[in-house]
């Protein structure tokens, strides 16, 4: 069995896998056996279908032969000789070799050890990658991020320094400068690249990659980053051991200077203290000043400045502490800065990253022009982000919007601006640069308004703040709103109808249509693209088309933020989208077609692997029954296409079935409880039961009990006419089942794009979208409530009311004679 090429089976069986590891060893150690695991199976299969494949597979070093050694009593020793013999002819000894697979204090003595190692391999047997093309957009890179994250939210705050999270590689790698132009032969460099995820996102930015360079301290996880580096189609890549500030690699060096690059990206370790233990040579890095004794965030970023070509480029993420600290770090802030080295700051949200909770930037270094540089642009992207678990993640609206505006230096209120730098070196600033000293992106104080409360209305400054929705719905701020005094306004309708106003009343369906007709326009641009899907089609190319082509759609629409928008594209996409495009790319590159992917398949349910389906489909009854999985085409879809008036008359039975179940519970209720004269008619559950009803018929004409007799000869004709609708709506369900599941078997290529491109991606996308307008009224409707009901009373009728309710306190207690 081949698990379905979706992210979702794969991600299943691959967590699986960690499971039968957990218990023995933590997250930082369990993921050298998985990511080995990986590497092999993956490695295998790309020699299979690829014959010039980079790694070679050598006789008994495949991932074949450690699946022939399932249940093997050595299993442990022979996964260890068949990985050896693979190192060995790659040159990869110390790289895939990490993980002792015959190690009884991870994995257990003897049976224990077989057992684990056997449910293990056969996880990976059963996972395909011969179809996967390695470049960055397909399903193993997914899968291998997935696994990153994972291991690093599981190994904790203190191992967790071997992953950048994937939004922030994708930020860094689309600010730093390398684009549709850098060529093969331009070389990328990261001096602390972990795991070097971080690395292959700056190096896919170009359209034929880049030519890469790195160097990591931690032994296993610089096998991790040549893991990585095959995996992704980058087996050149040069990644060296050791400490990049004591211990530059000698390739990296050149005497006594170190190696230059067009661009440097990396994620160092914060704050480090031991930074220059074991230094001898500065390879000239300190030449703007040495950083603290105890604080290596500065060695990094100079040591990155150091790594540059003349014209070359850097990005590199830090603490907030670096754009503010001062003494040595404020005197090397001030030389890089008179110098114009640094080119733009991005603050960047409170815990993002696994190894600390604290709040980062990116600083953007330039050698180009560097001595006509006149100022520094900032962003503040402090606020842009969605709780992930107990992190904190990036959207790609986020990653959108940081990208767009450094790269276009866009200013925008509260987010962006181009900082001059005689604002920066004035005295007040001294070279800081913090960054909410030049950018204030604090929400607005809520005043409550004196003059309001005294004498009532809503003050015009309130108002007139939710201009950008007047500007939208001129219509509903005249029929909400009247002038009552100067600089105030009364709220002509109760609080409670603001909303039934601004959603039938304000011209909001004019927007809706619009909004309509732009998402219609954007799909039929792209539409063609769609229905053209092959096996060569590239994920990432064609959502990025997508996405920006409905980005600009939509940018200066009415009352919607067009990154919004595109998140509600993006989300889709994550979710649903990408795995139906993979799951089409899968088939067609394996002779089929759209209607050969769109075919039912039986659920997965294997309980050893822990992976299980829930059907979409099920026919029969008992053991006969049999449920079906449809991947890319719902029986939703071929319902509403094919099959309207049946679900219609379903919907008529089921209608019908509640009417008769709920004249069943009132019956109940009112004559089946204690003591009623069907109280022995209910059960545990107090409903009826057609036996219990029965029963108690019986009694009643034994003994003569008319009333009771015609109770229960009621409560049975309710029965048995709800049993006679459950049966009819049953067979009904079950007769549009069965012709759903032969209409698949009937579908042309055609039939399926129609569904698929039309039904399927526009209608869900256009309708992801309207519901942005709608959360965007309610936002409105919500505050004009809160400004109403705020004012809606003075201080005079508080007054008012509080003299009432002492003149009844005072009259309850005269009535109870206590009046002095």
């Amino acid at each position: 069995m081949v698990v379905a090429l979706k992210k979702s089976d794969l991600y299943s069986s691959l967590w699986a896998s960690c499971d039968q590891l957990r218990g023995g060893m933590d997250a930082s150690q369990y993921k050298d056996y998985i990511l080995t695991m990986l590497f092999m199976k993956y490695v295998s299969d790309k020699a299979k279908s690829d014959p010039d494949s980079l790694i070679e597979v050598p006789e008994g070093g495949s991932f074949d032969d450690m699946f022939a050694a399932k249940n093997d009593k050595e299993i442990g020793d022979r996964f260890n000789k068949i990985i050896g013999k693979l190192a060995d002819a790659n040159g990869l000894r110390n790289v895939i070799d990490q993980a002792d697979f015959n190690d009884p204090e991870k994995l257990g003595n003897g049976k224990e050890m077989q057992d684990r190692l056997s449910k293990l391999v056969t996880i990976f047997r059963d996972l395909d990658f011969r179809g996967s093309r390695a470049e960055g957009d397909d399903l193993l890179g997914d899968a291998y991020e997935y696994l990153m994250r994972h291991f690093a939210t599981e190994s904790g705050k203190s191992k967790g320094q071997f992953y950048t999270p994937a939004e922030v590689s994708r930020v860094l790698a689309k600010v730093v400068g390398i684009g549709s132009s850098t060529s093969q032969d331009e070389t990328v460099y990261d001096p602390a690249c972990g795991s070097g995820s971080l690395l292959l996102k700056a190096a896919a930015e170009a359209p034929r990659g880049m030519t890469i360079y790195g160097q990591e301290k931690d032994n296993a996880t610089w096998a991790l980053a040549r893991m990585n580096m095959i995996l992704h189609g980058n087996a050149t890549a040069e990644i060296f051991k050791g400490d990049t500030i004591t211990s530059p690699s000698p390739q990296l060096t050149n005497g006594k200077s170190l190696k230059t690059f067009d661009y440097v990206v990396m994620n160092p370790p914060f704050s480090i203290k031991s930074w220059n233990n074991g230094l001898e040579e500065d390879f000239g890095r300190f030449e703007y000043g040495m950083p603290p004794e105890k604080n290596g965030d500065y060695a990094f970023l100079l040591h990155a400045l150091t790594s540059l070509k003349s014209e070359g480029k850097a990005a590199v993420i830090l603490p907030h502490g670096v754009l503010f600290r001062g003494n040595a770090e404020g005197n090397i802030r001030r030389e890089l800065l008179k110098r114009g080295f640094i080119k733009g700051i991005i603050g960047l949200p409170a815990n993002l990253f696994y190894g600390t909770g604290i709040p980062a930037c990116i600083v953007l270094l330039d050698k180009e022009n560097a001595v006509s540089r006149k100022g520094v642009f900032m962003v503040d992207a402090s606020k842009g982000f969605i709780k992930d678990g107990n992190k904190n993640r990036l959207r790609d609206q986020d990653i959108h919007k940081i990208v767009d505006t450094f790269n276009r230096q866009l200013p925008i209120d509260g987010y962006s601006r181009m900082v001059p730098m005689s604002e920066i070196a004035d005295p007040k600033n001294n070279y800081n640069l913090n960054i909410p000293r030049y950018i204030d992106s604090s929400e607005p104080e809520d005043l409550q308004d004196l003059s309001a409360h005294l004498h009532g209305g809503i003050p015009n400054r309130d108002i007139d703040a939710l201009q950008t929705y007047w500007d939208a719905l001129p219509a509903l701020k005249d029929a909400l709103f009247e002038p009552l005094r100067e600089g105030y306004s009364n709220l002509t309708v109760d609080p409670s109808e603001v909303q039934e106003y601004a959603l039938n009343r304000s011209g909001l369906e004019l927007i809706r249509a619009d909004v309509e007709n732009v998402v219609m326009e954007w799909f039929g641009a792209h539409r063609e693209a769609l229905l053209g899907i092959t096996a060569d089609t590239k994920p990432n190319d064609l959502i990025r088309d997508l996405g920006d082509d409905l980005l600009a759609r939509f940018k200066g629409m009415p009352l919607l933020d067009e990154y919004d928008v595109y998140q509600q594209l993006m989300s889709y996409w994550n979710d649903t989208m990408h795995d139906d495009v993979y799951l089409l790319m899968t088939e067609l590159g394996n002779g089929g077609s759209w209607a050969s992917a769109a075919k039912p398949r039986k659920t997965i349910d294997d309980k050893e692997r822990k992976l299980s389906e829930d059907p979409d489909l099920e026919i029969g009854v008992g053991r006969s029954k049999t449920k079906y999985k449809m991947d890319l085409v719902s029986p939703a879809l071929m319902v509403d296409r094919y099959f309207a008036d049946e679900q219609a008359r379903v919907d008529e039975l089921n209608a019908k079935l509640d009417l008769a179940s709920a004249a069943v519970v009132e019956h109940s209720e009112e004559h089946g409880v204690d003591e009623a004269l069907l109280a022995e008619a209910t059960n545990d559950k107090s409903a009826y039961t057609k036996q219990l009803i029965s029963a108690v018929i019986r009694e009643a004409r034994a003994s003569g009990d008319q009333e009771t007799l015609d109770c229960a000869n009621a409560a049975l004709e309710l029965v048995n006419r709800e049993a006679a609708a459950k049966k009819a709506a049953k067979e009904a369900q079950a007769a549009l089942d069965e012709a759903t599941l032969r209409k698949y078997g009937e579908l042309a290529d055609e039939d399926v794009k129609l569904i698929v491109v039309d039904d399927k991606w526009h209608a869900a996308i256009a309708t992801k979208i309207d519901t942005e307008v709608n959360a965007l009224t309610l936002a409105l409707v919500a505050r004009v409530q809160q400004l109403g009901e705020r004012y809606s009373e003075t201080v005079g009728d508080l007054d008012v009311e509080l003299e009432k309710l002492e003149a009844k306190v005072m009259g309850h207690i005269a009535a109870m004679g206590l009046e002095s």
